[in-house]
């Protein structure tokens, strides 16, 4: 398979990770409640917190499009960047509930193998299967 169609995949599952911790959160007990008051586990949930975080979920958004269309060398810098971006915004902007550091586990091996493939990435092997 080649490089830039695994980077690509693993966007995928990275935000599929992303939505699912996300949506078995509105399920946690007592969750409803505490976010009708616009404050979560502490945190007050303002129109700018929500834009950055919509930031955020962007970038792991277009990197599954972008993986598969930047050149090689352009390539490797985009997903480095997006990797540390993503990773400080899984782990700082994360909870403690067990779900979600089930899936933000599973989160971050994949951006570390994304990390890994677009670090070890051979120019002659952007199309080739391996």
């Amino acid at each position: 398979m080649p490089v830039m169609t695994k980077i690509s995949t693993l966007w995928i599952v990275v935000l599929f990770n992303m939505i699912f911790a996300d949506v078995l959160s509105y399920m946690y007990p007592g969750f409803l409640a505490e976010i009708t008051t616009g404050i979560v586990e502490g945190v007050t949930i303002t129109p700018m917190l929500l834009i950055v975080a919509a930031i955020f979920v962007e970038i792991a958004i277009l990197m599954i499009y972008l993986s598969r269309v930047l050149s090689q060398s352009t390539n490797r810098i985009v997903n480095l960047v997006a990797v540390v971006i993503t990773l400080a915004f899984v782990i700082g902007g994360g909870s403690l509930k067990p779900h979600y550091i089930f899936f933000a586990s599973f989160e971050v091996i994949a951006l570390l193998y994304i990390g890994y493939l677009s670090w070890k990435w051979r120019e002659d092997a952007a199309l080739t299967p391996r």
